[in-house]
């Protein structure tokens, strides 16, 4: 759900800065309180709204626990009075594409993340900023329900984009779509992009560029069809009798090899004897796929050698993103490659599943990984998309549903967790109560404290990743001396916090006695623009009877001047082309002029 619209301003407003802030909080607060699903959510650009937060902030007295947002307003004699933010602009949230095609509306870029690009406003609030401050474009987004028991709320920032491949045509479209619409609205839409009649097709799920499964549950959401962004769907024409119109549709399987039989014929990876979704098959019959030859078993492909397939190396196999995954496929990749792992997921583990573990997911997120960790160490290597262990992810661990970015150690700490209660071997937990070290030597009491703990906790987990580390506590008091041995499994190492930021500012000459130059200034990332204009004319040796101009670039264009000194420098992304003009001081009456040179080429005659 999306909608690009550009506004005005409304005019001059008689509120004070203290008045927005109050309308706005009070209508934020009462719109948050009553949301439901089917609510409709806007996207803002951060850098708009942190200027206007400075702005309806202004007159708040400094208090130390507000920020540096609001502190730093009092941090001179006779603070500067911030000007009020002009209309919105949510243009560097969307691909220039999209403002000049209104159908690429909804295509907003693909890294944004809340809180560093933009904020989302419940409609009530952005309808009241909007008429106050004019501009757009507007972005609604809509809010769904989410969670294992599906009563969390979400906004979806990022609707699926769906690969619609129309056989036996060979045309293509692509379209966004909410995860929480039916196939029914998915097969309609196809009918309507490619002008078919709905009797007359079947739609497919193409993963992994075969017919996965056919899409016939008009009910079902596209969120329990485990359908992931970017993925493919085979819209297929039928004839007058119900069957394919198509001839050939070639099927890339996960071995690398190509089906060229006809499209009723459907490639069941479950029965294959190179499947893993569902575990290895000891079936060694032979599948032919044109002249090439398949036939490998369990014992072939993972000999006690290890690796190697017919000559090439195993566990070679890369995972796709879906979406901005790539923190779960690191933590994926790390662990499917500890040997101890590899090892123990490609043999029987089905029988140390605990499956009445109530801290575990009754065995459905080791089997999950096991599946994939066995598709990963299967031969060829031909890249994977995880969608069925993230759809399994995403069910116990809500936080990490959708296509963005988490912290990829969240993620592997939630995933040992999980692994450890689903493959623990300890069915009944014991109460253990530990004794104290009472003098005994250190080797005693941590093998006394390590067998308590298997007593209760005892997985592969706790085999490869667990340790304990020793404690140790003397009372002021009494100088009694206790010693403890805790479990571990994640040690925590500090990091040097980086306090400064590096923004690179090509410099223009307006006099014409230099050539543009590039300068790279160190600025705190709590700074403001004075700061960075400080530093700027320190680096450029300005004479006392110039100035300089900063200005943000894009497309070739001044898009906005840095005229406010309390700009803060956060607004200024990493990726903003930034240019300050050196020019000759001017009286206060002289105007700013801002011109465009182009360049006319003449061709013929």
């Amino acid at each position: 759900m999306a909608e690009v619209s550009m506004g005005s301003s409304s005019g001059s407003m008689d509120l004070s800065p203290e008045e927005e802030r109050v309308f706005i909080r009070d209508i934020a607060i009462a719109a948050e309180a009553n949301s439901k699903e089917g609510d409709t959510f806007y996207l803002i650009t951060q850098r708009w709204w942190q200027e206007w937060i400075e702005y309806v902030n202004q007159d708040q007295p400094c208090n130390t626990n507000d920020g540096s947002s609001l502190s730093e307003h009092c941090d001179s004699a006779g603070s500067s009075t911030l000007k009020k933010p002009s209309m919105i602009d949510n243009s560097d949230l969307i691909y220039e594409s999209a403002l000049e095609d209104p159908s690429n509306a909804c295509e907003i870029i693909d890294t944004l993340q809340e809180g560093r690009d933009y904020v989302l406003l419940p409609q009530e609030v952005w309808n009241q900023l909007r008429s106050w401050y004019g501009g757009g474009p507007t972005l609604a987004r809509r809010v769904i329900s989410s969670g294992l028991s599906q009563t969390e709320l979400a906004v979806e920032v990022y609707p699926l984009r769906l690969q619609l491949l129309l056989m036996p045509k060979s045309d293509h479209s692509a379209i966004r779509i909410s995860k929480k619409e039916t196939i029914r609205e998915l097969h309609r839409r196809a009918c309507e992009i490619f002008d078919l009649n709905s009797e007359h097709v079947h739609i497919w799920d193409y993963y992994g560029h075969q017919k996965y499964s056919l899409m016939n549950d008009l009910d079902r959401t596209l969120d329990d069809a485990n359908l992931q962004m970017d993925q493919d769907i085979l819209v297929e024409m039928l004839d007058i009798n119900g069957t394919t119109s198509s001839a050939h549709i070639q099927s890339v399987q996960e071995n690398g090899l190509v089906d060229e039989d006809s499209t009723s014929i459907l490639i069941d990876p479950s029965k294959s004897s190179l499947s893993v979704a569902g575990g290895f098959s000891s079936n060694r019959n032979t599948f032919r796929s044109g002249s090439v030859e398949v036939s490998q078993s369990f014992d072939s492909t993972y000999s006690s050698t290890g690796v190697t397939t017919r000559g090439s190396t195993a566990g070679l196999t890369g995972l796709l993103n879906l979406g901005n995954t790539c923190f779960m496929n690191s933590a994926i990749q790390c662990l499917v490659h500890t040997p101890e792992f590899a090892s123990y997921f490609q043999e029987d583990y089905h029988q140390e599943i605990n499956w009445q573990n109530p801290l575990g997911m009754v065995g459905e997120l080791a089997l999950a990984f096991g599946d994939l960790l066995r598709k990963l160490w299967a031969p060829g290597r031909t890249p994977i998309a995880p969608r069925p262990f993230k759809a399994k992810l995403a069910r116990f661990a809500p936080q990490f549903s959708g296509y963005n970015q988490h912290d990829s150690q969240e993620l592997l700490a939630f995933l040992l967790d999980g692994l450890h209660e689903d493959l623990n071997r300890v069915k009944h937990k014991p109460y253990i109560n530990s004794r104290d070290a009472d003098g005994r030597p250190d080797e005693e009491v941590a093998d006394e404290f390590w067998a308590n703990h298997i007593a209760r906790n005892d997985s592969i987990i706790v085999d490869v990743c667990q340790g304990q580390y020793k404690s140790t506590l003397v009372c002021p008091i009494c100088n009694k001396v206790s010693v403890t041995f805790d479990p571990f499994m994640y040690l925590s190492l500090p990091l040097q916090f980086n306090t400064t930021r590096a923004i690179t500012v090509t410099v223009f000459s307006c006099d014409k006695t230099a050539l543009p130059s590039t300068i790279t200034i160190n600025v705190s990332k709590q700074g403001r623009c004075r700061d960075l204009m400080q530093a700027l004319t320190s680096a450029c040796f300005l004479k006392p009877s110039e100035e300089l101009k900063l200005a943000e670039i894009r497309n070739n264009l001044i898009h906005r001047l840095f005229e406010d000194p309390l700009i803060p420098l956060s607004t200024i992304k990493d990726d903003d082309h930034l240019a300050a003009y050196k020019l000759s001081k001017s009286s206060e009456n002289t105007a700013l002029l801002r011109l465009v040179l182009r360049r006319r080429d003449h061709w013929g005659t």
